[in-house]
């Protein structure tokens, strides 16, 4: 795929306004991805997109060879040891945070498109210009992250009465793709896969819930069969309205490859994983604590008494 590289030198006169246009453009268009990514799907490969909460996340799931990287305002935290969830706690400004993790990431991933996760529900922005200076940054494509749809009860029927609504989401999903942006927005139930879907969803995820195992992981979930049944219902709901939207799987008890293999095993149409804790948390927690057990074991020589 064709990418910007912003590190040479512009040029002048009218070749200088071309390659402004250049940079302002995200770096991967959503048609190379996209073709990319149906290339794969039909040779019986699937799709596997990722979060990345730092550089170094980055550049090894690009070694793996991932598909997509999405940088996340809860990457920041959950690297930091903090739970998931604190992404969606008022710890901070999700967007600026996206923005900044923008600085790190970016530089460093050289041929895989990376999407960044915008708040829509976020009052203090216009969209439509928050959504260019994300494009203008170097990204390719957009998710819903922080997202209302991971709140229920009356809180949720609170958020959705007092303008921040999960409708807010669903605009920016519309916007980005207007913009030529990448779209692969989380939902949460059928209503919610139909309406991205008509928004202009590139590629759907139906969202299982906060992510189990591991130290920091949830310890409540649904079952994987459960998981199969909704997945499954989201996928369906969203091929009527649109036949070449994308499906794929995340959350929940789907947290390590032979889950996500038994989730694809079970349903038919899902194309792949999107994981964030799965791809840069818990294959690094058991990684860590195994070296230094490692190292712990080393045996030395005392010195002799009275040298």
């Amino acid at each position: 795929m064709t990418k910007v590289d912003r590190r040479k030198s512009l040029p002048c006169g009218a070749g200088l306004i071309d390659e402004l246009r250049a940079v302002v453009m995200s770096l991967f268009s959503r048609e190379e991805i996209l073709k990319r990514l149906n290339e794969k799907i039909q040779s019986g490969q699937p799709i596997i997109g990722g979060g990345a909460g730092t550089g170094i996340s980055a550049k090894l799931e690009e070694a793996g060879g991932i598909d997509l990287i999405v940088i996340y305002n809860s990457g920041r935290f959950r690297m930091g040891g903090r739970g998931s969830l604190a992404g969606l706690m008022p710890y901070g400004d999700a967007n600026a945070i996206v923005m900044d993790m923008a600085r790190e990431v970016l530089p460093v991933v050289e041929h895989t498109p990376v999407l960044a996760g915008v708040c829509g529900t976020d009052p203090f922005r216009v969209m439509k210009l928050f959504l260019k200076e994300v494009q203008a940054a170097g990204f390719s494509g957009v998710q819903n992250f922080p997202t209302v749809g991971l709140i229920d009860g009356v809180f949720r029927a609170n958020l959705e009465e007092t303008g921040m609504s999960y409708g807010l989401e669903v605009d920016m999903i519309r916007q980005s793709a207007e913009l030529g942006l990448l779209t692969t927005p989380y939902c949460f139930n059928v209503d919610d896969a139909v309406a991205m879907t008509r928004a202009g969803a590139d590629i759907l995820i139906p969202h299982m819930g906060l992510t189990t195992k591991g130290s920091i992981g949830a310890h409540t979930a649904l079952t994987l069969d459960q998981c199969v049944q909704r997945i499954q219902e989201m996928h369906d709901a969203a091929k009527k309205v649109r036949s070449d939207v994308i499906v794929l799987c995340h959350g929940g008890p789907i947290a390590e490859p032979e889950d996500a293999q038994y989730i694809l095993d079970h349903t038919e149409g899902i194309a792949g994983f999107y994981g964030a804790s799965s791809m840069e948390r818990l294959p690094v927690e058991p990684a860590i604590t195994n070296r230094i057990r490692e190292f712990g074991q080393l045996q030395f020589r005392p010195s002799r008494a009275g040298s």
